[in-house]
């Protein structure tokens, strides 16, 4: 089966899987993906860096520690893990609230956070909870992508504008852009918005030109030979490239205890967008992989990049994006990427002289393609409620923090499902004309309801949040029904559970159909049903012969059992449904 299988973490080879069995004909593919994922990561992983408030060369060090632990134990071929624009202004703001940003201190907290992110990402990977991740739905990951892109914009802004940085939360840092757009700095806006000009004609000319790098590369060229930093043109400055710094110097238990909300909010940002990355592009390849096993593969690429000074990393969509369109069939093209970064990092002094706006709009190009407006608006479409949701998430990262955004979201997303699960609806089944088979009335099947029988379907467990409504929806079921129903079939193929609640409604259904002399039959019941109904001496009341294996054999043979003229002679005429005793 084509997709993903979440069939354990070690399982297959178990390093570098996706080289096993390599052959001499994917090397030019490979190579071509390598190429193009160097040229849009190197840009890109310094604007992140610059993003998380760390030093440029981590970033580098996160692409590195991610692509070589992703290749060494991850099962997708395809997938690119290093720095991420999601979750870089997600920790940055957290760890900015213990640490001035930029400060060694800072450094060494986000260097912690990494190893926890990666140690719980990991842990998924190991216990197999990738499940939790579905509690973030598509429309509060929607939210949530576009929250984190405007938070992108709000910080890149005073960059490419050329004005004084602001601090605190958005709000005081859109005040602060207003304050100061007398001071924009027209050499820098426009080496900002040549930067975008260039990058938006490379994506829709052909996606594989890396206009991210040339840009780069003209911009950099441009303010050095112009002497454009006399003329307040802010840069990048001297890059220290020494060997990475091995350790956590500030490890400590309260340091743990800090960091440990953000480190579970961070994991479950990663875990989100990694399944969904190696999930969408294994259905587009035609490939299997092993959830699990990615997990632990990204969760042990944070672990790595934090013992090395570096930040979190994530599985990045654009990034794996690039590589399946430059055909890449398996992670060497990444390994090469990553060498090539390696030897790179002795020579990135010699990006001093790029500018500031350059990586700004790196990022708000990024940022852009992150507010899926063509998503929000099909979720408005769709659903007011979900798309409030999705709202919400969005409000809420961008004006209180992200942390906030995804827990109100996921609490709002519960609760909605809840209210749905508690007002389920009542199916009355009729039998479709020339056959033994049954649907919903409402179907617009030409189903038609067998006089003196209901027969009922309620597609969802019986518990304590909708158990009252199942009885008060049997009760309207049966003043609508045509004639006078002598017995019920209660079709329970999608109740896969019953608690103590709904037993105590059922039992009460039974009460007023046994005043009524209504004899009740149940179709397709599975085990765990029959057994809460055997607990609950309700299988004894409907009658052990009374379990049928269809709907049809059940309205037959109830239908038998109770002929029209089965009521007591000295019985009134019923018009009225069962008089269901209150609550």
């Amino acid at each position: 089966m084509v997709g993903l299988r979440d069939d354990g973490a070690v399982r297959g080879p178990l390093l570098f899987p996706s080289l096993h069995g390599y052959r001499r004909a994917w090397a030019g593919a490979d190579l071509v993906a390598g190429i193009t994922l160097l040229v849009i990561a190197v840009p890109e992983q310094l604007a992140t860096s610059r993003l998380a408030g760390m030093p440029p060369v981590t970033g580098f060090y996160a692409f590195v520690a991610g692509t070589v632990l992703f290749a060494l134990l991850g099962s997708n071929p395809q997938m690119s893990v290093g720095a991420d624009s999601t979750i870089a202004p997600l920790f940055a703001v957290g760890v900015a609230a213990l640490a001035a940003t930029r400060s060694a201190h800072y450094v060494e907290l986000v260097s912690i956070l990494a190893v926890m992110v990666g140690v719980l990402v990991a842990l998924v990977g190991l216990l197999r909870l990738g499940w939790i991740a579905e509690f973030l739905s598509a429309p509060i990951v929607a939210g949530f992508l576009s929250g984190v892109a405007v938070i992108i914009i709000v910080h890149q802004l005073p960059d490419l504008l050329g004005i004084p940085a602001a601090s605190g939360s958005n709000a005081n840092r859109i005040g602060s852009i207003a304050l100061h757009l007398d001071e924009v700095n027209g050499w820098t806006l426009g080496i900002g918005l040549c930067v975008l000009a260039i990058m938006v004609v490379s994506a829709r000319v052909d996606r594989r030109i890396p206009g991210a790098l040339v840009a780069t590369v003209l911009s950099t060229a441009v303010v050095a030979a112009a002497g454009l930093q006399s003329r307040g043109v802010a840069v990048l400055g001297p890059v220290r490239a020494g060997a990475p710094h091995l350790g956590l110097d500030a490890l400590s238990w309260s340091a743990v205890v800090d960091l440990a909300p953000l480190a579970a909010v961070v994991a479950l940002v990663v875990v989100t967008q990694s399944a969904a990355t190696t999930r969408a592009f294994a259905e587009q390849g035609g490939y299997d992989v092993k959830a699990s096993r990615d997990f632990l593969a990204v969760g042990a690429g944070s672990v790595v990049a934090g013992l090395v000074g570096s930040f979190p990393v994530d599985a990045s969509p654009p990034r794996t994006g690039a590589v399946a369109a430059a055909g890449g069939r398996t992670q060497a093209g990444a390994l090469g990427a990553a060498l090539a970064v390696v030897l790179l990092i002795p020579f990135s002094d010699g990006l001093r002289d790029l500018p500031l706006a350059t990586l700004a709009a790196i990022l708000i190009f990024i940022a852009l393609r992150l507010f899926d407006v063509r998503g929000l608006q099909s979720i408005v479409r769709f659903s007011l409620v979900e798309s409030a949701l999705a709202a919400v998430t969005l409000l809420t990262v961008v004006l209180v923090g992200v942390e906030q955004g995804i827990v109100v979201a996921v609490i709002l997303a519960i609760l909605d499902r809840i209210r749905l699960s508690a007002r389920p609806q009542l199916h009355v089944l009729g039998r479709l004309p020339g056959s033994t088979s049954w649907a919903p009335l409402s179907a617009g099947s030409g189903a038609a309801q067998v006089p003196g029988v209901l027969a009922v379907l309620f597609a969802t467990p019986l518990w304590y949040a909708n158990a009252v409504h199942f009885r008060e929806e049997v009760a309207a079921a049966f003043r609508r029904a045509e004639g006078t129903p002598r017995a019920l079939v209660l079709d329970t193929i999608g109740m896969t559970d019953l608690d103590f609640t709904g037993s105590r409604e059922l039992s009460r259904v039974l009460d007023a159909c046994e005043r009524d002399h209504i004899v009740v039959g149940v179709a397709r019941a599975g085990e765990r049903v029959v057994a809460s109904l055997r607990r609950s001496g309700l299988a004894s009341r409907i009658g052990t012969d009374h379990f049928y294996a269809s709907v049809d054999e059940a309205v037959t043979a109830l239908a038998a059992a109770a002929p029209p003229d089965a009521l007591p002679p000295d019985a009134p005429p019923r018009t009225a449904p069962p008089d269901l005793p209150p609550r």
